[in-house]
C-alpha cells in the first residue's frame, strides 16, 4: 500500500520538475528557440488556441524566430498574441512569414529573466511540496484504517521526505544552471 503511494508521489514530482525545466526552456538567453512562443495563446476562430497548433515555428538563425500560419488569416491575431504575452519580443509580418528578431539581452532584462527564473522554479518547489502532502495524507488515511503498521508509516514518512528533499534539490540545481546560464550570454 504505501509501495503505491510512494510511487505515485515520485511520479507526481517528476513531472513537477519536468514542467519546471520546461518553463525555464521558455527563458531566452539571446538564442532563437521555438519554445519561447510555441505556448503562447493566439484568440483566432473564435477560440483560444496554442500557436504550435496554427503555425510552422522554426529557428533559421540564432537570432531569429520564424512562424509560418497554415492560414494566413490569422497573421494579425498571432502577431497580437506575441505582443501581449510580454516577451519582450516584436514579431514583424513579412508576405505569409512572421518574423521575429531576438533582442541582444540587456543588464535590467537579465535581471528581470532571473527574477523570472526564480518564480518558475518557487511553482516547482510549491508542486513538489504539493505532492508531498498529498503522499502523506494519504499514507494517514491508510494508517488510520489499519492498512498499515505505525512502524512503516514512519519509515514511508521518512522515504516522503528523502523524495521532497531530492526533487528540491533537482529544481535548485536546475534554476543555478539556468542563472548562470542568463548571466553568462
Amino acid at each position: 500500500m504505501s509501495k503505491e503511494i510512494l510511487d505515485d508521489m515520485e511520479q507526481s514530482m517528476a513531472k513537477a520538475v519536468d514542467h519546471t525545466m520546461h518553463e525555464f526552456s521558455t527563458l531566452h538567453t539571446g538564442k532563437a528557440s521555438p519554445s519561447m512562443v510555441e505556448n503562447v495563446m493566439v484568440d483566432a476562430y473564435g477560440s483560444n488556441m496554442r500557436l504550435r497548433d496554427m503555425a510552422a515555428i522554426t529557428t533559421p538563425d540564432s537570432r531569429t524566430i520564424q512562424i509560418q500560419p497554415w492560414d494566413k488569416s490569422v497573421m494579425q491575431p498571432i502577431e497580437k498574441a506575441i505582443l501581449t504575452a510580454n516577451l519582450g519580443l516584436n514579431p514583424s509580418a513579412d508576405g505569409g512569414i512572421i518574423r521575429i528578431p531576438i533582442p541582444e539581452l540587456s543588464g535590467d532584462r537579465r535581471t528581470e529573466l532571473v527574477k523570472v527564473a526564480h518564480r518558475m522554479a518557487e511553482d516547482g518547489r510549491i508542486s513538489v511540496r504539493h505532492s508531498r502532502k498529498d503522499a502523506l495524507d494519504l499514507l494517514k488515511d491508510a494508517k488510520k484504517e489499519g492498512d498499515i503498521s505505525e512502524d512503516d508509516f514512519n519509515r514511508a514518512e521518512k522515504d516522503v521526505q528523502k523524495s521532497t528533499d531530492k526533487f528540491v534539490a533537482n529544481i535548485d540545481e536546475h534554476l543555478k544552471g539556468k542563472e548562470q546560464e542568463l548571466q553568462q550570454m
